[in-house]
């Protein structure tokens, strides 16, 4: 598969499902064999953003963090897979600017439907005031205004989502499994 450099950026609510469809895609594009590059929201704090906290400010480092580190590899031709909730759309914008090939790809679920899924148990804890500053509890989540794509893992199945990303890379011309000749 041919391919150029290109920031899909996966954005929601915890336990829409971000990261289950951002390692789908993955694997499809290294079967077809893409370089590309994870950038998980929770690994990322771990090791690239430790000591940020939860604040709107902290928040904003690290997505621009996020987005410099993308702007970096998708000029160097790489597929950034970004799987992280960001939850303010003026910084989402911000990094769009700033990486130029960006597909903003919305992961959308009800609240409901993410505190079910909820395994860490991160939405009961911040719900009995044991997590403060909790996107989608007592901290916004501003969805996309224009996402070039939504994923509606309510309704849809991964299949479903998968396809929907990966034909819209094709739309506009970031992955093309036409073969030259």
């Amino acid at each position: 598969m041919q391919h150029r450099g290109v920031t899909v950026w996966f954005t929601g609510l915890s336990g829409a499902g971000k990261t289950t469809i951002t390692r789908a895609i993955a694997e499809e594009l290294r079967a077809q064999g893409c370089k590309l590059e994870i950038l998980d929201g929770d690994i990322v704090r771990e090791n690239l953003t430790k000591g940020l906290g939860f604040s709107k400010e902290d928040r904003d480092i690290n997505i621009r963090r996020i987005g410099f580190v993308s702007h970096l590899l998708t000029r160097n031709g790489v597929i950034v897979l970004v799987s992280a909730i960001s939850p303010y759309r003026a910084v989402r914008e911000e990094v769009r600017q700033m990486v130029g090939d960006f597909v903003e790809v919305f992961v959308n679920a009800p609240l409901a439907t993410c505190e079910e899924r909820d395994v860490k148990g991160l939405y009961k804890r911040a719900r009995a005031g044991e997590i403060k500053q909790f996107t989608g509890i007592d901290d916004p989540y501003e969805p996309p205004a224009n996402p070039e794509v939504e994923c509606r893992t309510d309704l849809e199945e991964l299949s479903e989502s998968v396809a929907k990303v990966m034909n819209k890379l094709e739309e506009l011309g970031y992955i093309s499994t036409k073969v030259a000749v």
